[in-house]
């Protein structure tokens, strides 16, 4: 298997890793501190898949330290195409639950006029947390296609 940037074992892998990690925790922390998230499905939504990513990511970027301080190669078949439908299964999952929070947080905005007549709504911590959750998709969505990638060179 050739080895390319963002493969599991190496270091851009690692900060590929951490980077979903850090922007799905940052994410989770943003929309837990708005004021009545828990009132929207979508929302809530969005918090459980941004933690089964933070997760996987965390486990990965575990074993690409592992791989990383033994100086061992992660690029087995078997390995590679368990991480393909993993990165799959969570990018899908989180790109359903931004764009669902996405379109409450329009509706809300925009069309009913929600966050100006209710001023209590945290709408903006509402954006900037769905604006992590598409960054953590985009960082997904990169290593899906690396490990896509890989699992067609084998």
């Amino acid at each position: 298997m050739k080895v390319v940037v963002g493969s599991p074992g190496t270091w851009s892998g690692l900060l590929l890793r951490t980077g979903q990690c850090a922007f799905a925790g940052a994410s989770i922390g943003v929309m837990l501190s708005a004021f009545g998230f828990s009132n929207y499905t979508a929302f809530c939504y969005l918090i459980a898949s941004m933690g089964l990513q933070a997760l996987w990511s965390l486990g990965l970027a575990c074993l690409d330290v592992y791989a990383l301080r033994i100086k061992r190669d992660l690029h087995n078949p078997v390995l590679v195409s368990l991480f393909v439908v993993g990165d799959w299964v969570t990018a899908t999952l989180s790109l359903a639950a931004a764009c669902s929070s996405a379109g409450v947080t329009v509706l809300f905005v925009r069309d009913v006029g929600f966050c100006s007549r209710y001023p209590q709504l945290s709408c903006g911590r509402y954006e900037i947390s769905i604006v992590l959750a598409f960054l953590t998709w985009l960082l997904i969505a990169v290593s899906s296609l690396v490990m896509f990638w890989l699992l067609a060179s084998v």
